[in-house]
């Protein structure tokens, strides 16, 4: 079973860092079923800033906080 991001990280990634949609499908069919490799591959791919990929782990940690490790 393939996992995809969560609903808030996608709207992220669209709304306020304004990544398009084809680049967003391309870095999740690159990091196979392993969504935690997601913003790396984005910013491997220069789709965003290392400043941008900081941003997704703040919000990710905000989203599910240090201690869980749920899927992304």
């Amino acid at each position: 079973m393939k996992i995809f991001p969560n609903t808030r990280l996608l709207k992220f990634l669209r709304d306020e860092l304004a990544v398009p949609e084809k680049s967003i499908a391309s870095a999740l069919q690159q990091s196979d079923q392993d969504t935690s490799l997601f913003p790396i591959v984005l910013w491997q791919d220069g789709l965003i800033s290392l400043e941008q990929l900081d941003q997704i782990f703040d919000l990710l940690a905000s989203t599910y906080g240090a201690g869980n490790r749920a899927q992304f």
